[in-house]
């Protein structure tokens, strides 16, 4: 009898036995999945964060670059604003050059003259504007006239073109090298009109593509401020 009891026992705690490893590997087995998705879980937070970290540093740059663009472009804005204004002050000069242009006076006058087909200045051409140019320092109520020609050869629009360039090309050089500004500088493009010379001969229409360039001062102007007592002219410009 006991020793019945005894193997009742024992198998009893092997029942038992079994029953716990049985149940720490059902354990194991519901809680390993659970545990994988905790770690991808745990990868996916951390990648997110990073690319939220990453998006957030961009955008901080994209600002940064932004304010840098925006501060540059109040700076153009800025510079032009000062041309526009220095540009109105010499046309307000201009405004009363204009009313009373019948006072004014040649003073001085230079002729380039440019090959068939041709707008660029020649090294002798620009020698002969840096002449002309010093009569222009010498003045201070002075506008310049800039008439260009053609001859006869080709058609008359192609030839107001290339009258065009050619006084624009006097133009370009005076205002770069000797200062002149736009606003003093009046400029037509008259292509075949007006030959000084007849247009049915080589050396005539050499003569005739040519831009002739005047210097006017209003000597009025001039001897009314050389007139003035001291402050004067400041007063009623005020």
């Amino acid at each position: 009898m006991a020793r019945t009891i005894v193997i009742a026992a024992l198998a009893v705690c092997s029942l038992l036995a079994n029953l716990g490893c049985a149940t720490k590997k059902y354990v194991r087995e519901q809680i390993t999945p659970i545990n994988n998705k905790i770690g991808e879980l745990d990868e996916l937070t951390a990648k997110n964060s990073h690319e939220i970290q990453d998006v957030d540093s961009k955008a901080q740059q994209g600002i940064a670059s932004a304010d840098q663009k925006a501060a540059a472009a109040g700076a153009s804005a800025d510079q032009a604003n000062q041309k526009v204004a220095r540009l109105g002050t010499g046309l307000n000069g201009l405004q009363g050059t204009v009313e009373n242009l019948d006072n004014y006076k040649p003073v001085a006058n230079a002729t380039v003259l440019f090959g068939s087909n041709k707008y660029a200045l020649t090294r002798a051409d620009e020698q002969s504007l840096d002449e002309f140019a010093q009569q222009i320092g010498l003045q201070k109520h002075y506008i310049v006239q800039v008439q260009g020609y053609t001859d006869s050869v080709g058609s008359a629009e192609y030839n107001n073109q290339l009258s065009r360039r050619r006084a624009d090309a006097v133009i370009q050089y005076l205002a770069a090298k000797h200062n002149v500004p736009a606003y003093r500088v009046y400029i037509i493009g008259l292509g075949e009109n007006n030959p000084v010379a007849q247009n049915n001969t080589p050396a005539g229409r050499a003569k005739n593509r040519r831009v002739d360039v005047q210097l006017l001062t209003n000597s009025l102007e001039s001897t009314t401020a050389s007139a003035s007592p001291p402050g004067t002219a400041n007063a009623e410009q005020d």
